[in-house]
């Protein structure tokens, strides 16, 4: 399976194609949404994008780990991190494209 990976040069090509603005309007537009998600996600808000799936943030509590190495014991400090949920109609074309 050939790893590629969709940059942000790439959704900024793909608005340029399909809705037809500029190269440097189509940038700025791709820069403007993922700063508005980004912000909201530090906010602690969830962003939800239909048919795509939830992006929310999580906290976690404070808890004991253990360095597998030397099975030492240590302190996890709590912290905020960044789950994503996938729609189910994405899972699904998702679970498509394996057949093909």
């Amino acid at each position: 399976m050939a790893e590629k990976t969709l940059t942000r040069m790439d959704l900024a090509e793909a608005v340029h194609n399909e809705v037809g603005l500029s190269r440097n309007e189509s940038a700025e537009l791709v820069e403007a949404i993922l700063r508005h998600i980004s912000d909201a996600l530090v906010r602690g808000e969830s962003v939800k994008i239909s048919s795509f799936g939830t992006f929310s943030v999580r906290e976690k509590a404070a808890r004991v780990g253990r360095n597998p190495k030397t099975g030492e014991e240590v302190p996890i400090h709590p912290r905020r991190v960044l789950s994503f949920r996938s729609s189910h109609l994405m899972k699904e074309r998702v679970a498509s494209g394996n057949k093909a």
